[in-house]
């Protein structure tokens, strides 16, 4: 079984920064993305932000470009969001997504954390 367990949500000030974790656990063979979704009330699930770890490549959504960083650091199956100069339409659930091959296994799938909920106040 594959677990992602996110930590370091909270509420900020507009202005603030916050960094998210994600701590991935059980048996995977390979890893090939990693990411981080948001999920603002009454909206869709959105792409944030994800590593191909192939190439180490990132992808970013428009709206965060620039003020956040995605990383990993593989040897302890951790991926991390740095967020800063947060603002008010940064507020949501924010879940980490991995696309990968379980052992075992041949055909990738995806996992999906329980989120951790970031609150950016005006």
């Amino acid at each position: 079984q594959v677990q992602l367990v996110e930590s370091g949500g909270g509420l900020v000030q507009a202005g603030g920064s916050l960094r998210l974790s994600c701590a991935v656990s059980g048996s995977i063979s390979r890893i090939n993305t990693l990411g981080w979704y948001r999920q603002a009330p009454g909206k869709q699930r959105e792409l944030v932000a994800r590593i191909i770890t192939s190439t180490e490549s990132t992808i970013y959504a428009d709206s965060v470009k620039g003020r956040f960083t995605i990383s990993r650091y593989n040897a302890k199956n951790t991926v991390y969001l740095q967020m800063n100069s947060l603002n008010p339409e940064d507020t949501g659930v924010y879940y980490c997504n991995l696309f990968g091959v379980r052992s075992f296994k041949v055909i990738p799938d995806e996992y999906w954390g329980q989120g951790t909920q970031v609150t950016v106040s005006s």
